[in-house]
């Protein structure tokens, strides 16, 4: 009895040992590449690994005991994998834009295979909102026959659809009714805006914009254009931390990806346009010289976040379209992968990334791997001209 009782303790131990040792290991020799162009194959390496089989990024920031943490369910969420699968179908899909690489091609399709049937409806159906990012990246490439899988997209539209609350706006949760966040704008917004262009849907497309809209007007720090994480549809107050940096990221790509969806003539691009300018002059006041975002940008003394500068240098890579953002955009863009690859580890994944947030005002102290940061990096370096 004595010897089970050991070895449990002896597992117990080893789950919670083994995964900071693998990290410590990992963190030897970090960010010592002779070339981009080595670092650049090295993360694209990592990135198809992780495709066939993405790393589970858990909820908790316990580092003992974790046991625990697995056996009620508090380890790990569906959810929070469909943001980094998501990011890697992006980053791979702007890799085959680039250099047309046929097993990229070929993986995305397995991809796409294991996530829609052939009548074009989910195999498993997102039923929270970090889900519908997913299906943008799969509306965002280019070639896969979209009119098939409409079904699939219409069900994650009607999602949404059913999460509009009273002010007409798009609730992060049922349980949250009365609160707006910031990360609603990057998992919905851009599918939104592509989905109302694509199938000529101008509700969807309406629905996007008036999200950004209602945001800029509760959430945003006017005079510096500085988003905080929520506001309550009630009082119209913002809730949270102003600056958080990975709440930047989601305004970040809910903003550049819906404006690069709409078409250059439309009204609403002009918009959407101003505040292109208006957050890009925002960010740049706020980058390191080592070319990184802190975690909480207005703060010198927090940790560098390399989820929230592979956001924002996505970002500026786009931005950089408006010509009187042209060269200080592209500059911070370079700055921000320089800084990614002295953080990436010897084996292509990037370190350093903040853990997943636990609620308004309580976030993750945990710095590590995130294949949506991986995701994001690629999307940036492989997208080597502005069109």
């Amino acid at each position: 009895m004595n010897y089970i009782v050991i070895l449990i303790i002896i597992i117990i131990v080893l789950i919670d040992i083994i995964p900071q040792f693998i990290s410590w290991k990992n963190r030897i020799y970090i960010g010592r590449w002779e070339t981009t162009e080595v670092w650049k194959v090295a993360i694209l390496k990592k990135s198809i690994k992780w495709f066939k089989k993405t790393p589970t990024i858990k909820l908790t920031d316990n580092n003992r005991l974790i046991i625990i943490d697995i056996l009620k369910g508090n380890y790990k969420r569906k959810s929070i994998q469909h943001w980094q699968e998501a990011g890697l179908v992006l980053g791979l899909t702007q890799v085959y834009i680039e250099n047309k690489d046929k097993n990229i091609k070929k993986e995305l399709i397995n991809y796409i295979n294991t996530k829609i049937t052939e009548k074009g409806n989910w195999i498993e159906q997102p039923k929270e909102i970090d889900g519908v990012i997913l299906a943008y990246a799969i509306l965002n490439i280019s070639w896969v026959n979209h009119q098939k899988n409409k079904p699939a997209y219409d069900a994650v539209y009607q999602l949404i659809k059913r999460l509009i609350g009273e002010d007409d706006t798009v609730q992060y949760r049922k349980s949250m009714k009365h609160y707006r966040y910031v990360d609603t704008i990057g998992f919905i917004c851009p599918f939104l805006v592509l989905y109302g262009v694509k199938f000529k849907n101008k509700e969807a497309l309406d629905l996007g914009l008036f999200q950004i809209t209602a945001f800029n007007k509760y959430a945003m720090l006017q005079e510096s254009f500085i988003p905080c994480h929520s506001y309550h549809i009630k009082t119209k107050l913002s809730v949270g931390l102003f600056g958080w940096g990975r709440g930047l990221g989601w305004y970040a790509i809910g903003l550049i990806d819906a404006w690069n969806a709409l078409p250059e003539d439309d009204l609403d691009k002009k918009v959407l346009t101003n505040n292109v300018i208006l957050f890009t002059k925002m960010i740049l006041k706020f980058q390191n010289v080592n070319g990184s975002w802190n975690w909480m940008i207005t703060s010198a003394e927090a940790r560098a976040d390399s989820s929230t500068t592979a956001t924002l240098a996505w970002f500026l890579v786009n931005a950089a379209k408006i010509d009187e953002l042209e060269t200080e955009c592209l500059n911070a863009k370079d700055k921000a992968l320089n800084y990614l690859m002295k953080v990436t580890r010897r084996n292509g994944a990037i370190d350093f990334s903040q853990g997943d947030t636990k609620g308004i005002g309580v976030y993750s102290q945990n710095f590590d791997i995130l294949p949506f940061t991986q995701g994001f990096t690629l999307r940036t370096s492989f997208l080597n001209k502005t069109e």
